[in-house]
Parts: structure tokens; C-alpha cells; sequence
């Protein structure tokens, strides 16, 4: 599989007025474009990669990027807010990118709280938003939204420590993915996205509330220096994962503090 090729990307995204940039080999998107942000690049900035040398994912975990294979995209808005109006932010964006993915694929795949796009039990892709603020105002002067969706990859391509809980496009369809398709309807989705971002908070938690696997499930949660089980049984305004336990207590659980697994596996 070749590098993204611009053309057919462009043909693909029917009149959408983001502006898209290919490139063969980044450090990390994300990183490449918080700096632009600040520097100050306009909204309907993306960025995507052939690979990555230094992909990120929640928590300061790696991200690998390999070439020919994935999508490694970042896109760059700007919304004019408070970033307590942008609790949301991760959850819309993560059903964009299911609606992009059942655009281009047909299959919609389902989100494991709080970020990553799933197939049955394996892991389709990850998601990575970042804000940057104004220091005069504390207002929000632009979000990053980093998405890196395996696209191509076989089983055997997947490193042996990862190989049994992830999957690629190409294998769920059981034939090669159109890795162009799939970037248009990405920025597609994302625009359309931060159209409503501010206006349709609620709405969008509902869509991920329906496309989140966690919910109903027995889950562990794994903190710096605890692992506790709980049943995830919704999802709150601020996109915090409500869990009850066994005695009856219930909590909000940010993104931010504890990482969710299913009791027995990945999911």
C-alpha cells in the first residue's frame, strides 16, 4: 500500500473545505500540529501521516504507527469557549469516527470508554484530543484531535504483544481497505462534527452512550496504585464513565485517573 495519495483524498471529500496535508513521515501529527496552533494556524487544519516515529496515545502511551498500513490523522479547531464546554470533546469525536469508518467501510465499530474504536474484542483504532488555551483568558485557542485507525494490516503484522486484541479494517472485511476513502470521511465527519460541537453537546453523548460496549459490563479499574471492579452502568454530561459497586456506591470516573478494562480482557 502506497503513501495517502492527495488526489484521491480530495476526490473523496466532495466540497469539504478542511484543508488536508500528506505527509510520508512525522515525528507525531498531534506534536506537528499543536505547534501550528500556536503558531497560528486556522481551523480545518489536518495533517495526516504515512508513519509516525513518535506516536502518542492517552496517557503518555506509545502509539504505533507503522507505514503503509494505518490512517495517523490530527485535525485542528478552533471553538470559541470555556474548555469546561469541552468535556464532550473526546466523545464526539469518537462517533465521528464511527460514523466515517461505516461511511467508507459499511461496518460501524463500537467504542470502548473513553477513546478507542472497537471490533468485537479487538482494538480498531485510538483517539487523542488536546487543547491548547489562551494564558490571558483561560479560553480555549485550539483543540487537537489526533485518530490513528488500523487500516491494512493483516494479523501478522500486528506486534505478538498486541496481536490478540487488535484488528484493521482490511481484517474485518476480509479485503484489502481503501485507506484514502477512509481519511475523506474522516475529515468529513470531524467537520461536520465541530459544526454542532458547542450546539449539540447532549445529542452527542447520547450517540456515544449507544455506541459505547462499556456500558452494562462488569469492568476493572486500574489506577496508579489500586485495581478496583465495578459495573459501568453510564456515561455523565462530562463524558465520565459512572461505575457502581458491588456495595451499591456509584462514581464518575474521568479519563483522566484511571484507565478500564473488561474483567477479563481488553474489553
Amino acid at each position: 500500500m502506497s503513501i495517502p495519495d492527495w488526489k484521491a483524498i480530495e476526490a473523496h471529500l466532495g466540497g469539504c473545505p478542511w484543508q488536508v496535508q500528506v505527509f510520508e513521515e512525522v515525528t507525531s501529527t498531534n506534536t506537528l500540529l499543536k505547534e501550528l496552533g500556536r503558531q497560528g494556524a486556522p481551523a480545518g487544519t489536518v495533517l495526516v501521516a504515512d508513519r509516525q516515529t513518535g506516536g502518542r496515545g492517552r496517557l503518555g502511551r506509545t502509539f504505533l504507527s507503522p507505514g503503509g498500513v494505518g490512517v495517523y490523522l490530527s485535525a485542528l479547531i478552533r471553538p470559541d469557549c470555556a474548555p469546561t464546554e469541552l468535556m464532550h470533546l473526546t466523545c464526539a469525536v469518537a462517533v465521528a469516527m464511527c460514523d466515517a469508518v461505516e461511511n467508507a467501510f459499511g461496518f460501524r465499530p463500537g467504542i470502548k470508554w473513553t477513546n478507542d474504536l472497537v471490533v468485537g474484542k479487538k482494538k480498531l483504532g485510538g483517539i487523542l484530543t488536546e487543547l491548547g488555551l489562551d494564558p490571558k483568558t483561560g479560553r480555549v485557542s485550539y483543540a487537537v484531535l489526533g485518530i490513528g485507525i488500523n487500516c491494512g494490516q493483516c494479523e501478522a503484522d500486528f506486534d505478538e504483544s498486541i496481536r490478540a486484541m487488535a484488528t484493521s479494517a482490511r481484517m474485518v472485511l476480509g479485503r484489502p481497505a481503501d485507506r484514502d476513502r477512509l481519511i475523506a470521511e474522516m475529515v468529513k465527519a470531524l467537520e461536520k462534527m465541530d459544526r454542532a460541537l458547542l450546539t449539540s453537546p447532549e445529542a452527542m453523548l447520547e450517540r456515544y452512550r449507544a455506541d459505547c460496549i462499556t456500558l452494562g459490563r462488569e469492568v476493572s479499574l486500574h489506577r496508579t496504585d489500586s485495581v478496583t471492579h465495578a459495573t459501568a452502568v453510564g456515561i455523565d454530561e462530562e463524558g465520565a464513565l459512572i461505575v457502581e459497586y458491588p456495595d451499591g456506591r456509584r462514581e464518575a470516573v474521568s479519563s483522566g485517573e484511571a484507565s478500564v478494562r473488561g474483567m477479563y480482557g481488553y474489553v
